[in-house]
C-alpha cells in the first residue's frame, strides 16, 4: 500500500476544497473510463449512489471495476480514505458493496467525506485483487 501525495483543489463547494490523490491512476489505461478528475465541479461534488452491476454488463466495464478497486487498494489499503477527486461514476459502480461510508453521518455529495473498502465484500467480489 502506497499512499502518495495530496494537494487541495479548491473550489466554490464546501470544505477547504477538493482532495488531489497524487500517483493514483487517471484511468484504465488503453480506455476512456475515467478514475479521477482533474478539477472540481463549482456546483458541488456529483452525489455517490450505489449502482447495480448486472450480470450481463460489459467485460470493459467490469475490468474497469476491477482496476478501479486494485488502485484504491493498493493507494489506500483497509485505511479511511477522503473521496477527494475520485471520479463519482467510479465509486458509484462499488459504492454501498464494496467500498462503504467510513464515517457517520455520511454526506454523498461532500469531495471531503470518508469512505472505506469493505474488504470481506471485496475479496468476494474481486478475489484476484487479493492473491498473492
Amino acid at each position: 500500500m502506497s499512499v502518495g501525495p495530496v494537494a487541495r483543489a479548491g473550489c466554490a463547494a464546501k470544505g477547504a476544497g477538493m482532495l488531489k490523490h497524487r500517483g493514483f491512476p487517471g484511468r484504465l489505461p488503453g480506455t476512456d473510463f475515467q478514475f479521477v478528475l482533474r478539477r472540481a465541479n463549482p456546483k458541488g461534488a456529483t452525489p455517490l449512489v450505489r449502482r447495480e452491476r448486472y450480470a450481463d454488463r460489459r467485460p470493459a466495464d467490469r475490468r474497469a471495476d476491477q482496476a478501479f478497486l486494485a488502485a484504491l487498494w493498493d493507494h489506500f489499503g483497509d485505511a479511511p480514505f477522503e473521496r477527494g477527486n475520485l471520479d463519482a461514476g467510479r465509486l458509484s459502480w462499488l459504492f454501498g458493496r464494496e467500498v462503504i461510508p467510513a464515517q457517520e453521518p455520511f454526506d454523498p455529495a461532500d469531495y471531503e467525506a470518508l469512505l472505506k473498502i469493505d474488504v470481506s465484500a471485496a475479496r468476494v467480489a474481486f478475489p484476484e485483487i487479493f492473491q498473492a
